[in-house]
């Protein structure tokens, strides 16, 4: 473990301003679609190649901070490169750079028609400037702007085209959002007022030293906050209204992102703040019932958007079902899972794309024959589809088998339940995916009671004899290939990311590299001898 940071991490704070500086030149460049896309792709891919060089750094060095302005912690303001912080950089990265492409690629054959305006750009890399801000804030105030600089950047993206049902959808998803802001903020003005800092680094510290029910308190209302960001059952209710009317390359990074910055603020409180087993019940509760609710909740749906979103809401029960555990092997299997899920979700949102640039509805009751018309999108669906349902050799399956080792490793009546719940879940995932693959692709047309006439056209032209589709623009298959190519890389590199995702694990659930890049030695011995007391002792001898 290297301590403090070295002449990479030192550059940590331009994966923000690289995206932030690319926003600034593309809003002065509004009304010239080809400049901006020029930008836009070199930012994003600066930024990747910084975030790549970030996790080669700390792969083996382990946790290092930055301090900007030149004030030291816990007064001034630190970024903090580990681990967890540095994979989901680079997932994230990549995912958005494949996304922008493919939005690109759509807003030019449309010609801005439902397609992105020229608002998209600026936007969505203030939007990439708020995850990287998430992701390595060292205090709970940064941390609480990267999502508010999420929420103002994401509205405009859910809104784009200005429909009435994009509008509604987006006032749900503001209010949902403005009331989980309001509680993380109450709960950081009380956590100031109770310790007299909000450096995460120094809270760890700190609330250890605070009397149990004030802890309960403070820790209840980040969850609370965290949970609904990452629609943890039951604050999932306004995420399958919310994403589905977005367009397609919009939907794909909501899905596969945002839900998961709200993941990782709970999985770096939890682990960092508020280490031990006060709440790990309750959290296994909400992870069994997220998983059921949001499976479900798939079954019912007939538009792939909204299985899809279920499904999601389903699969964040996975991740909190592996912090809940709070063991090496559960938060092992969780970080992993969190890495290959995002680009697994994000896939087969932009294979749906495909399907209704293709067939004009992404409504499985309104498809069929597309295994005929377009194989090629049978192939992108198909592969990303039977990862996310765990079958084996997928990075799915070894994501889950993870967390079922960890859950009988653990040997509680609660562990051994959400054991068979994440068996039954990963099944029902596999069902609702196979249901739609083979309605929509194997069904015949002639057996689908309202086609749509855009898929006749299509199914009748590649039915006679010497005719052939128009291909689809390679702007929108290849970065769809691309990120399915990798989650593929997921399964061909498990072995050294499960590595990466382990001594990840290690770091977060041992708390002393994070505190002693961030505060120095002296600070995690502190830190290590609170939570070797009761807290209310330690509070009753300082008074």
């Amino acid at each position: 473990m290297m301590i403090g940071t070295t002449p990479l991490t030192d550059l940590a704070p331009l994966s923000v301003m690289l995206p932030v500086l690319g926003a600034a030149v593309t809003f002065a460049l509004v009304g010239r679609a080809r400049a901006q896309v020029a930008v836009t792709v070199t930012a994003l891919t600066l930024t990747l190649v910084l975030n790549c060089l970030l996790l080669a750094d700390v792969w083996t060095s382990g946790v290092a901070a930055v301090e900007i302005g030149g004030w030291a912690a816990p007064v001034g303001i630190s970024l903090v490169v580990d681990r967890l912080s540095a994979l989901l950089l680079v997932v994230s990265s990549l995912i958005t750079l494949a996304v922008l492409l493919y939005a690109s690629a759509q807003g030019v054959i449309s010609h801005d028609q439902g397609g992105p305006v020229s608002i998209f750009h600026p936007t969505f890399l203030v939007l990439v400037a708020g995850v990287s801000t998430a992701f390595l804030a060292g205090d709970l105030f940064n941390l609480f702007v990267g999502f508010e600089i999420l929420l103002t950047s994401s509205y405009v993206l859910l809104t784009l085209g200005g429909t009435e049902q994009r509008i509604r959808a987006g006032i749900t998803y503001v209010v949902v959002s403005v009331v989980s802001s309001v509680i993380f903020l109450i709960a950081i003005a009380m956590i100031y007022a109770a310790t007299g800092t909000v450096n995460m680094a120094d809270l760890a510290v700190k609330l250890g030293e605070l009397p149990t029910d004030v802890q309960m308190v403070l820790h209840t209302l980040l969850l609370v906050g965290f949970g609904i960001k990452a629609a943890v059952f039951p604050l999932s209710f306004w995420l399958p209204d919310s994403y589905p009317t977005a367009p397609a390359p919009v939907t794909a990074v909501f899905a596969g992102l945002l839900t998961k910055v709200g993941v990782y603020a709970m999985i770096r409180t939890e682990t960092l703040l508020f280490p031990g087993e006060h709440v790990n019940d309750l959290l296994m509760v909400s992870a069994a019932l997220t998983m059921m609710v949001g499976i479900l909740g798939a079954l019912a749906q007939t538009d792939l958007k909204r299985i899809l979103s279920f499904i999601l809401v389903s699969h964040i029960g996975y991740m909190i079902f592996g912090l809940a555990l709070a063991t090496q092997v559960g938060l092992t299997a969780t970080v992993y899972y969190v890495g290959h899920h995002i680009t697994v979700q994000t896939a087969l949102f932009l294979v749906t794309g495909l399907i209704e640039q293709r067939a004009g509805t992404a409504n499985i009751d309104r498809l069929g024959s597309l295994a005929k018309v377009s194989p090629v999108i049978g192939v992108l669906f198909l592969l990303p589809a039977l990862n996310l349902g765990g079958i084996p050799p997928l990075s799915g399956f070894f994501g889950k088998v993870g967390l079922l080792r960890g859950g009988v490793q653990d040997g509680g009546p609660l562990a051994y339940t959400l054991v068979g719940v994440s068996v039954l879940a990963s099944l029902l995932t596999l069902l609702v995916l196979v249901r739609a693959y083979t309605r929509a692709f194997w069904r015949k047309v002639e057996d689908v009671e309202h086609p749509t006439p855009q898929l006749v056209a299509a199914y009748e032209r590649v039915t006679a004899r010497g005719k052939r589709l128009k291909p689809l623009a390679m702007g929108l298959v290849l970065p769809t290939a691309g990120l399915v190519a990798m989650t593929l890389a997921f399964t061909v590199f498990a072995g050294p990311l499960y590595d990466l995702a382990d001594r990840a694990a290690t770091d977060m659930l041992d708390r002393s590299p994070y505190i002693s890049a961030v505060l120095g030695p002296e600070s995690a011995e502190r830190a290590a001898v609170s939570l070797r007391h009761d807290p209310t002792e330690v509070h009753d001898a300082r008074n």
